[in-house]
């Protein structure tokens, strides 16, 4: 498999990113470095858990570094087990995967690691002490404030936007050091483009934060009621306004659990106040006319459109701020007659004169994503060769479903991609997989397993476009990296509830589909 990039360009350009970065010499002399690097790429590897005989347990920073320093184990030789999602180290002729290094004062010594996975780990993007075991080591970092930034320590599902210029990124709720609870008013920062004064992607992201008067993390959408409640953005998109000026837009909903919606409507961003605020309220009841996951923009038949997965793309709306306010306006790509509603085995199905489902998008109509397909099949009302959503293993040939996810047009692979999480496999939501199609409705038919998280949930990943690099080959995605759903009794410290960061080579021979016949491609947005 060939290298993205160069070892020497890749520690040129953090050294670049990073000159004035140095951080605090903390007694450097001190500690006994380790690094933990890719056997393939020669990087640093982060979330690497070293352990010790004694069951102490350390976890590589961002550079894949651990500053070890135990006053009863120094000048002695000391055993530390290897261990990491999609990597692996060599076992010994006991079975024990791990290495016996000469610990000691201002030492260091350098393990490496064999990636299954066959995406690569770079770093995590937000939370407490990403370069943490760096800066104790005095070495080179390339965030501003690599230790703590806006004082979040966790945050739940990235949702980014490019908006005048800049990434604008926001988050669920959000993790704070004083108190067990933080905040649940979405939680908001913004960074450079790269090649406009941001990192490399495959260096890091350089978060500014929005704060509040204490330097935390502040609400992006401060509304209030008289019970507590957790207010989640999502379908974040950029749309001509009412004078042809770019608004920032988002679908709010006020939440009383994870289950129990309390309203949901339309948000606005502010420039002034740098806040979400209220323009609309949506029908409670209505689940999918409006804004949601993370939209795509597409010209069809020369109008601008909004397209929003669910876990496909499903839903779409005319790109400009008039009609997303308009519910009306929003229509479903669905094979049900015009104007019906999804009602399971009882649902009436458009056929053509050859007896096959009429896909389309229609008004008034309800949406077939791959749940309600699924039902259909197994009532017998599609037959497969209808179906757009079921994608499928392309090794084993066993169903993959897909829980939550992005898809983008690439210009490397020339087809829409997806990047999305499992529903179930060997760790609940923890299996990330990469899909292609010809047009965004599909039919999405195969997909290949990229990472493993084992008994850990990596959810609501989102693939970044504006990082993609070499014209699409190399594209980065991140994911909620959380014990939450995973059934793991022990959350890892520092990554846990935060977003880490992958990239994905999409020249890599493993990533080849089965050969189907060509189908006529959507054109995407320019």
């Amino acid at each position: 498999m060939t290298i993205p990039k160069t070892l020497a360009v890749l520690l040129a350009a953090l050294a670049l990113s990073s000159s004035a970065r140095l951080g605090p010499a903390a007694e450097p002399t001190r500690y006994f470095k380790i690094q933990v690097v890719d056997d393939q790429t020669g990087r640093g590897v982060p979330l690497v858990e070293l352990k010790t005989v004694n069951h102490v347990r350390y976890y590589t920073d961002s550079a894949g570094l651990v500053a070890f320093y135990e006053p009863g184990l120094m000048s002695q030789k000391v055993f530390f087990y290897v261990k990491s999602h999609g990597y692996e180290f060599p076992k010994d002729g006991f079975g024990f995967a791990g290495a016996a290094l000469d610990v000691k004062e201002a030492g260091s010594a350098q393990l490496k690691v064999k990636r299954l996975n066959i995406a690569e780990r770079l770093y995590r993007v937000t939370g407490e002490g990403v370069y943490r075991d760096s800066v104790l080591l005095g070495e080179p970092v390339p965030l501003r404030q690599p230790v703590l930034s806006g004082k979040v320590f966790g945050q739940d599902s990235v949702q980014p936007a490019v908006y005048r210029g800049k990434i604008h990124w926001f988050w669920g709720d959000t993790l704070r050091p004083r108190y067990p609870l933080g905040h649940f008013g979405t939680a908001g920062a913004v960074s450079e483009l790269p090649g406009r004064g941001g990192l490399d992607p495959a260096v890091g992201v350089d978060l500014a934060y929005f704060v509040d008067e204490e330097g935390f993390s502040r609400k992006m959408c401060p509304m209030t009621r008289n019970v507590p409640i957790m207010v989640w953005l999502d379908g974040i998109l950029t749309v001509p306004g009412d004078k042809g000026e770019e608004r920032l837009v988002a679908r709010y909903a006020q939440m009383k659990s994870l289950g129990e919606m309390l309203e949901q409507g339309l948000a606005l961003f502010n420039d002034r106040t740098e806040t979400f605020e209220k323009a609309l309220e949506f029908d409670l009841k209505d689940r999918w006319r409006h804004l949601q996951g993370h939209p795509v923009r597409l010209k069809d038949g020369g109008e601008e459109y909004a397209l929003f997965p669910m876990p496909y793309p499903v839903v779409r709306v005319r790109a400009d701020l008039k009609r997303v306010r308009d519910p009306a306006a929003y229509t479903a790509f669905t094979c049900l007659d015009t104007g019906t509603r999804y009602d399971k085995a009882s649902s009436k199905i458009e056929r053509g004169r050859d007896g096959k489902a009429v896909w389309g998008w229609k008004p008034g109509t309800d949406p077939v994503g791959p749940a309600e397909e699924k039902q259909l099949l197994d009532a017998g009302k599609l037959a497969r060769e209808d179906a757009r959503f079921q994608l499928a293993d392309v090794d084993t040939g066993k169903a993959v479903a897909i829980h939550s996810g992005s898809f983008h047009w690439n210009a490397f692979r020339h087809q829409w991609v997806m990047i999305g999480v499992q529903q179930g496999g060997t760790s609940f939501l923890g299996e990330v997989w990469f899909a292609e199609a010809d047009a965004p409705v599909g039919p999405w038919r195969w997909a290949k397993k990229v990472v493993t998280h084992e008994q850990y949930s990596f959810y609501n990943p989102a693939h970044h476009p504006f990082f993609d690099q070499e014209g699409g080959r190399l594209i980065y995605f991140e994911g909620t990296y959380a014990e939450t759903f995973s059934g793991n009794p022990s959350p890892m410290p520092r990554y846990d509830y935060n977003q880490v960061m992958y990239r994905l080579d999409l020249a890599d021979p493993r990533l080849k589909q089965p050969l189907e016949p060509p189908k006529a491609r959507a054109a995407p947005l320019n």
